[in-house]
């Protein structure tokens, strides 16, 4: 038996045809033999070399696998000249399959989505983010494809016989189904010690008046939407009042310009540190170290940063975007508006030993929820009920 995995990717291949990834490892992929002994991913490609491919990239070793490379339908060139040749390797794809499972927003899983229907094979859907917010928060253009990919993501969700959705109740509320489905993160976190707990407590409970407070943020550093330049602009405010103990830490690669050029707009270029982009055991140690985690995009699911940040036990703040009031006390939660600056001012004032132990406690046991073995329970029972139905 056979499961066809649909989405726009990318994956990375080097010269010796190896296959790497970043949203897409061997734990993503591990998760559908559950449902087939055979994978198929029909999923974008794009070539790299050797030597960048062991910069920091996952190595997919799963087995057995093949992988179908599809045309990027993204540009305009794409739209007009490939989108024949796409239907085509799909329609086949989906033929030789079983199961389908398609990871939405993404144009390879409309079509998907799409073919499976007229072939009447078992499809499932993974919602894994709203591409309102992600596109109408992405640029001009953004704001011009945000109605046809809403529209196109909520269509076919109705229609959809099983549905996953990575939060609690967002995106159920933006893109109901009339189909079974279940609330299950893509984050899936190991078993988290209370000594750790233990350790931020220790490390709050031995903080000095006035003593350096260091705000962290994990997320592409040349991204607008990640909001990171919101933050910044707090830290010009508090600095115009007069309050400059506060650093604001990023992880993650990209072009630092914009947000680099924000910092010195505001004041604040020494008080604004760029790490770049650490391994994931980097920055769990990274994460130790800081003292509030911030989580100010726009557009998410359900964020694996703040997750794992709260599995730390790091008080945190974040927008109200998708999935993140869903994690962290609605008192934490800053608006998308012209007034967020000051929400956000207000809540790096409020914290106080207290009010940063009662936050660290409440984030820590919130976290919990998202360990492997309580994640990876619920979507095994939610395949075996996809994989056994009678479609």
């Amino acid at each position: 038996m056979r499961v066809l995995f649909c989405h726009d990717g990318p994956l990375k291949k080097d010269e010796n045809n190896s296959y790497y990834g970043t949203a897409h490892n061997d734990e993503t992929f591990k998760r559908y033999y559950n449902i087939a002994n055979e994978l198929t991913i029909a999923i974008r490609v794009n070539e790299i070399s050797e030597d960048a491919a062991n910069n920091k990239l996952s190595k997919i070793t799963v087995s057995p696998l093949e992988v179908i490379r599809i045309s990027d339908l993204s540009s305009l060139k794409g739209a007009l000249f490939r989108k024949s040749e796409v239907k085509r390797k799909i329609k086949k794809a989906v033929k030789n399959s079983d199961y389908i499972v398609v990871r939405l927003p993404s144009l390879i899983g409309y079509l998907s989505f799409d073919e499976a229907k007229k072939q009447n094979k078992p499809c499932l859907v993974e919602l894994v983010a709203c591409p309102w917010d992600a596109f109408w928060n992405h640029s001009l253009i953004g704001k011009g494809v945000a109605p046809f990919m809403y529209y196109s993501t909520k269509k076919r969700v109705k229609k959809a016989s099983h549905v996953i959705y990575v939060t609690n109740e967002f995106l159920q509320r933006r893109y109901p189904t009339k189909g079974i489905n279940v609330n299950c993160s893509n984050v899936s976190l190991k078993r988290i010690d209370d000594s750790i707990l233990e350790k931020r407590l220790d490390k709050i409970t031995e903080m000095q008046n006035e003593q350096k407070i260091i705000i962290g943020t994990t997320a592409a550093v040349n991204v607008k939407y990640k909001g990171q330049q919101d933050i910044i602009q707090a830290l010009g405010k508090l600095k115009s009042q007069g309050i400059t103990n506060f650093e604001y830490q990023l992880i993650g690669g990209g072009d630092q310009s914009y947000l680099k050029a924000i910092a010195k707009r505001f004041d604040v270029e020494e008080q604004v540190i760029f790490l770049g982009p650490l391994s994931h055991s980097e920055v769990f140690d990274w994460l130790d170290r800081i003292d509030i985690y911030a989580q100010p995009s726009k557009q998410e699911g359900l964020p694996r940063a703040l997750i794992e940040a709260m599995s730390r036990g790091l008080p945190a703040i974040g927008a109200k975007t998708a999935g993140i009031p869903e994690l962290i006390d609605s008192k934490h939660i800053f608006s998308n508006t012209k007034n967020n600056i000051d929400e956000i001012i207000s809540m790096l004032l409020s914290f106080e030993k207290k009010t940063l132990i009662e936050e660290a406690i409440k984030n820590f046991n919130e976290a919990k929820n998202y360990q492997k073995e309580i994640i990876e329970t619920r979507r095994k029972e939610f395949f075996s009920k996809f994989r056994d139905s009678d479609y």
